[in-house]
């Protein structure tokens, strides 16, 4: 079932992320970031469908990583991909983990999910946001 959450009439998409690099102390602008939706009914065996993605801004957050023509988003379990070595290897700086991924399940719709992600070279936090 979908939701009835409509994108346009909300004035901010109804999931956002921001990423900060704690090694630097910084944003982390230039980062990939893909969104992906579960197709399967099954919720140990996970199929991913790619929704949109998008690169990080200066402020380490994007826009357009759903597709604007995505009108309602729908219950379900999301993944989010940060390409996390694309972005150290930027600065030359060695990291032990080539990309994060986060999934999260989705129940309310019509609520807001904020991702934010604290990452440095060897480890990253996240959490539910607001």
């Amino acid at each position: 079932t979908s939701s009835t959450y409509n994108i346009n009439m909300s004035g901010r998409p109804p999931i956002t992320f921001h990423v900060l690099d704690t090694s630097h102390g910084v944003p982390a602008s230039g980062m990939r970031v893909e969104i992906e939706y579960n197709t399967s009914t099954d919720e140990k065996n996970l199929d991913f469908l790619p929704l949109g993605n998008t690169v990080t801004n200066e402020d380490g957050r994007g826009t357009g990583l759903l597709p604007e023509d995505m009108k309602v988003i729908n219950p379900g379990i999301y993944r989010m991909i940060f390409h996390t070595m694309e972005y150290f290897d930027r600065f030359s700086t060695p990291s032990f983990y080539p990309k994060v991924e986060v999934v999260f399940k989705i129940v309310d719709p019509s609520q807001h999910y904020h991702i934010p992600l604290l990452l440095s070279p060897y480890g990253y936090s996240t959490y539910r946001g607001s």
